[in-house]
């Protein structure tokens, strides 16, 4: 059993800010937790400091002592054992079967980077040799592979305390790549996020790491992320939360004198299709798994459906609403969430052209929402883009259409998504292909008669989407290709061969695949 230092972490020391008391308190109970001071200024100038000096220490270590820190990283968190779940279910209220499988999602994205960077393969090596003698002019030796950027700043999730936390998988891709870590852990989670520090710190030590590889910075207040990103040594950004949030960091990162990239995930709708056959077919499967998908963690996940397009069918609207009904009130994860939805809901329900079909009051207790279906009209959601809004929770939006043009218009008119869903059958095979060439070039992942929430951590997954979604299309945050996020390709041209760096070097010491003049071998050069 670890004792809590209610402490932030800045280069391998435990330090106590100097800012404002701040606490994480239990959203079932409203007791508190734990108590942490607020890193200031002050703390962010000796993080990024440390990580600088600690990244000209570790852009150049081999890649096999890499890949042993990030496993025993893995190691160390399972080592927290019961204590880890227990902490963070009594500050976000997730439940210990839930956070039980959050970890094992955690670890097991850890571990893929560690065998991802022991392997090499993800550098990318390409070698174009010299021609002294080709007329009019020689060709030089150029060869070319990725390199780390530098410190990596990272703001903890706080709906994946875990998966998207202190050691997540943006850490995790960060570290991996060759980058020290500044991370801001999520304030509603403060005790959470220093044992996963507790961890880091162990796997530090053990593996004679550079000790300003990773900070941790605990805080409520603003001026310190808006610190984060504006300071001359940050290279990168990571960051899972809200639209507002996420503009703020990308607005403030590129006002910087030399500006920097900032990955954010912001929002999304993940909105679902479902087809005429389907529907007919179909329909009480369908409501069942999207009730489940739509309530699953109180509705808290990021590829969470807001919104399900179908045609007029009275008997599907019964069997959504049982099955709504059906489930029972979870719980959200802090004040700020409840407040948003409560406002949000509250929103709605003023619309003129939306129904409540499950209507149940809210109650008392914010925290504790009802799980709510509204309905509407094609037309009327495509005459107001407020209702295609995010709200973050158990709620989702039934839009009705007249046909399959209006349900093609409601495709077209979405701006960018994390996902989008269709269920149909052989018989809506038409229709369905007329949907998947509108969807694809709105969102990162389309799922095809199934569900959106449940990502699989693996090499072909995109997590991503175009903007609002993301601010950056390209790129994912799930799976081993989100270590690219964090690197940028360096040649060398004409460079000894004593002085490259191994994957580069002629006799290919990694023995990895090299493209060489064009064609993939693991030959010497």
């Amino acid at each position: 059993m670890i004792a809590l230092k209610q402490q932030s972490y800045i280069g391998g020391n435990w330090v106590t800010p100097g800012g404002k008391p701040f606490s994480s308190q239990n959203p079932r109970t409203g007791e508190t937790v734990a108590t942490y001071t607020s890193s200031g200024v002050q703390e962010v100038e000796q993080a990024l400091n440390a990580a600088n000096a600690a990244y000209q220490q570790y852009r150049l270590l081999d890649k096999n002592a890499i890949a042993k820190f990030l496993n025993t990283i893995a190691d160390e968190i399972e080592a927290l054992g019961d204590q880890l779940l227990e902490t963070a279910d009594k500050e976000t209220g997730l439940g210990i079967p839930r956070l039980t499988g959050e970890r094992a999602r955690t670890c097991g994205q850890i571990r893929a980077f560690a065998q991802l960077v022991a392997e090499g393969q993800w550098l990318q090596a390409s070698i174009d040799t010299a021609i002294p003698d080709r007329q009019p002019l020689p060709k030089p030796d150029i060869r070319r592979m990725l390199r780390p950027i530098g410190p990596v700043v990272v703001f903890g999730a706080s709906n994946f305390p875990f998966a998207f936390g202190t050691v997540g998988g943006d850490t995790a891709s960060a570290l991996a790549a060759g980058n020290p870590v500044v991370v801001k852990g999520h304030s509603f989670h403060p005790a959470t996020s220093e044992l996963f520090c507790h961890a880091v710190d162990k796997a530090i030590q053990s593996c004679g790491m550079p000790k300003g590889i990773f900070s941790l910075l605990l805080g409520n207040g603003h001026d310190m992320g808006a610190a984060l990103v504006k300071h001359p040594f940050t290279q990168a950004v990571g960051f899972t939360g809200s639209l507002k949030g996420g503009r703020t960091f990308m607005d403030l990162a590129a006002a910087r004198e030399n500006p920097i990239p900032v990955y954010t995930e912001m929002g999304s709708i993940n909105p679902v299709f479902i087809l005429e056959d389907a529907l007919k077919t179909k329909a009480e499967s369908i409501a069942a798994g999207l009730s489940a998908s739509v309530c699953l963690g109180t509705g808290q996940f990021c590829t969470s459906p807001g919104i399900a397009v179908t045609l007029k069918n009275p008997g599907f609207e019964k069997m959504l609403k049982e099955k709504f009904d059906e489930k029972p009130r979870g719980v959200l994860l802090h004040s700020r969430i409840g407040s948003a939805f409560s406002e949000a809901i509250s929103e709605v329900v003023k619309h003129p052209n939306v129904g409540w079909l499950n209507f149940t009051p809210m109650g008392d207790n914010i925290l504790m929402p009802p799980n709510v279906v509204f309905k509407t009209s094609a037309t009327a959601f495509l005459a107001d883009p407020k209702l295609s809004g995010e709200i973050f929770g158990p709620a989702i939006l039934l839009v009705v259409c007249d046909d399959m043009n209006q349900m093609l218009a409601v495709a077209k008119n979405l701006s960018g998504n994390l996902t989008a869903t269709i269920h149909a059958t052989d018989a809506d095979s038409a229709d369905a292909a007329q949907l998947l060439s509108l969807l694809d070039q709105k969102v990162g992942r389309i799922v095809y008669n199934g569900f959106p929430t449940g990502v699989e951590v693996c090499p072909s997954q995109q997590h991503g989407g175009p903007y609002p979604a993301t601010s950056n299309a390209f790129s994912t945050s799930v799976g081993t290709d989100a270590i690219t996020r964090f690197v940028r390709f360096v040649a060398f041209q004409g460079t000894p061969n004593n002085l490259l760096p191994d994957a580069l070097k002629n006799e290919n010491p990694y023995g990895i695949y090299r493209k060489v003049n064009g064609k993939l071998t693991r030959d010497a050069v």
